[in-house]
């Protein structure tokens, strides 16, 4: 964030960081109970919603974390827990609580949503609440969660990569300490950000705090920042980690989309299509079989795809491949449109469809139940999704170390499960990252250490119900309940 002088106007973020020392303090933790339907049974449960306070390392406390817990009484010492964390960086916890593994959910992220849909609540039949309790934790400038110091120590202590994973795992500590669940199993689930946040948190509990971690559930993950697009101009893998996310987008919308499919997808991008741009305009055959297959793949006009040398960014296919209809397709979930309000413009000038119709529902429905359903009561404002949060995060140098921590915590305990999921249509975090980043892995004493599953969808794919009950079905099996 640059400097501003004395007598310039505040920023937004650096108004809210100021503001949030003169709000009225939090509410106590509140509980309420609640019942819920899954898999045929009627599971009871204690839905709380609390808070933690964040101190720096003289004590003085600097922030306050707000988490909704969801927890079944009596499960005994083996009752598993499951701290969840969502993304952005600048995204509550709320994606994952009401829509994927939560209690209760609210529609939002597929084909068709609105921002004007009611935020009602019904129960979530893929919850994992009968298998695991669940701890959803809203990352300081997220949810109800605020730093209490200015906007310069905020980002210090707050928004960079390495400190964010330091203070998160304190608090996951927090909570097993102040609930006396330091005996039950741990799991982590991160979606987005919150995959590169949970290998790195595991190995932080592990080898800095002394809390041992079963297992882990990666989802639609940012695994490896330096793999991405700009890493580097000499690198295939930003085309490599693309196209087979459009080729099963374009596959989904002619009905073929299948396992069977999509391997044939791959095995091209690791071998012709690899070959082919690593040729460039040294082989004019390459540059002509590549141009041709990328328009099969990709359901786009050759010209289109020959002007670009077969290299064909997420943005560009986002815009062009629904031109026709005058929609714009969402980078993470390409098949899920909405209207493009200025489709004569150079380049989008409008946000992604989908977050544009998540964050009215999912914010509703969010502080409706907290403040009415469990009691909450607060005039704080609550952010599902906050822009000032992603535009002041320090990201560093683009590195792989959520992959090195990932490796270094399960190397360290042969018991640790881990398994990554995604959808085929995702272009924010494509999944054929993960596959490229799985199989360079060693086999750490047993097959399938890391477990990858694809599922139909795009990054939020779990708001397809299907791939919902599918994806409750794996992590069951993780979990080995």
């Amino acid at each position: 964030m640059p400097a501003f002088a004395q007598d310039k106007p505040q920023t937004a973020a650096e108004k809210g960081a100021d503001d949030s020392n003169q709000f009225p303090p939090l509410p106590d933790d509140k509980s309420v109970d609640q019942t819920v339907q899954i898999a045929g049974r009627t599971i009871r449960y204690k839905a709380t919603v609390g808070t933690i306070p964040v101190r720096d390392d003289k004590g003085n406390e600097i922030g306050q974390v707000v988490y909704t817990a969801y927890t079944v009484p009596g499960g005994g010492a083996d009752r598993p827990v499951t701290f969840a964390f969502n993304g952005g960086p600048g995204a509550s916890s709320v994606y994952l609580n009401m829509g994927a593994i939560g209690p209760k959910r609210v529609p939002f992220g597929d084909q068709g949503d609105s921002p004007s849909d009611a935020p009602v609540t019904t129960d979530n039949p893929n919850s994992w609440l009968d298998f695991t309790d669940l701890v959803f934790i809203d990352p300081i400038g997220t949810g109800f969660s605020r730093s209490l110091v200015d906007p310069d120590e905020t980002k210090k202590h707050f928004y960079a990569n390495d400190p964010d994973i330091e203070y998160l795992s304190k608090v996951v500590f927090d909570w097993l300490v102040k609930e006396e669940r330091l005996r039950s199993p741990k799991y982590l689930v991160g979606e987005s950000y919150g995959g590169y946040r949970v290998p790195r948190i595991a190995h932080e509990l592990q080898s800095q705090i002394g809390v041992g971690v079963n297992g882990m559930v990666l989802v639609s993950p940012y695994l490896d920042p330096a793999s991405g697009a700009g890493s580097t101009a000499l690198s295939p893998l930003p085309w490599m980690v693309d196209l087979p996310s459009m080729a099963a987008a374009h596959l989904e919308r002619e009905g073929r989309l299948t396992p069977e499919a999509m391997a044939q997808v791959e095995a091209y991008t690791r071998g012709q299509f690899a070959t082919d741009l690593l040729q460039g305009r040294s082989d004019p055959a390459a540059v002509a079989r590549l141009v041709d297959r990328v328009t099969e793949l990709t359901g786009l006009d050759r010209n289109l795809v020959a002007k670009m040398g077969g290299r064909v960014d997420a943005g560009t296919y986002l815009r062009e491949v629904h031109r026709a209809e005058g929609k714009i397709g969402s980078v993470y979930d390409s098949n899920v449109t909405g209207f493009d309000p200025f489709p004569w413009a150079a380049q989008q000038q409008s946000n992604d469809p989908l977050l544009e119709t998540l964050i009215a529902p999912t914010t509703s429905a969010m502080v409706d139940f907290v403040t009415r359903v469990v009691g909450w009561k607060t005039t704080a404002r609550y952010h599902a999704l906050s822009y000032a949060v992603n535009q002041a995060w320090d990201r560093g140098q683009p590195d792989d170390a959520p992959v090195q921590d990932l490796r270094k915590a399960i190397a360290n305990d042969p018991k640790m499960a881990v398994m990554i999921a995604h959808g085929w249509d995702d272009l924010s975090c494509p999944f054929f990252a993960s596959r490229l980043i799985v199989d360079q892995m060693p086999s750490f004493g047993m097959a399938q250490r890391v477990k990858l599953d694809v599922y139909p969808g795009g990054h939020m794919f779990y708001s397809r119900p299907d791939s919902g009950a599918r994806f409750r079905a794996d992590a069951k099996a993780l979990y080995g309940r």
